[in-house]
């Protein structure tokens, strides 16, 4: 199987606690199997507020992003949010983005193909539920929305967390797994999936 190692990419996912709650979490796992992604790492944890926190502080232009990001979303809704400053904004975020993640049980995971952060984030859609595609997971499983969320003064409720880049899954995988817990195996179907020949078809 030519370049198989090259096509290898991880990413990291994590059904979060209202997604558990929904009993979504074998859901959730059928979709990423179904496209070819394998399933190389996974438990079951309530996270303390620290590994929240680090979580959330992994990229360190998170903030800025997140911060501008909000006011930006803002703005397109004609609504004023309490500060014009990202860091300010981004702050007040990650607070509600802690408390969430560390409210209850949660399922992180990692999965492993060619491509896999850009094909889980496809198939788990956009960050809100309201605006998010059909067929994907947030599009299909809830019905949460900025505007609600900013009206209770919480963070949005849509399932999943996936790592948002190759990068940003190398330094996420380390918080939640050491590397022990991460399974190398084959799996038959990877032979269809990745043999540029398909030469193991026929005897």
């Amino acid at each position: 199987m030519k370049n198989f190692d090259d096509k290898q990419e991880q990413s990291l996912v994590i059904v979060k606690p209202d997604g558990v709650q929904r009993s979504l979490i074998g859901e959730i796992i059928k979709r990423y199997e179904q496209c070819g992604l394998k399933l190389v790492a996974i438990k079951i944890i309530v996270p303390s507020r620290d590994l929240a926190l680090k979580h959330y502080s992994v990229d360190p232009e998170w903030s800025l992003k997140t911060g501008t990001k909000s006011i930006e979303a803002a703005k397109a809704r004609e609504r004023k949010l309490f500060s014009e400053d990202p860091l300010i904004v981004a702050e007040k975020i990650k607070k509600t983005l802690v408390n969430y993640l560390s409210s209850g049980p949660v399922v992180p995971m990692v999965w492993q193909g060619m491509g896999a952060v850009a094909i889980i984030r496809k198939i788990t859609g956009g960050t809100e539920p309201l605006t998010s595609a059909p067929g994907t997971i947030r599009g299909d499983f809830t019905i949460d929305s900025y505007p609600a969320s900013d009206l209770d003064n919480r963070s949005v409720r849509n399932i999943i967390h996936a790592s948002g880049s190759i990068g940003e899954a190398k330094n996420e995988i380390p918080l939640w797994f050491d590397k022990k817990e991460i399974i190398s195996y084959r799996l038959i179907s990877e032979a269809i999936i990745y043999d540029v020949n398909l030469d193991g078809i026929l005897e």
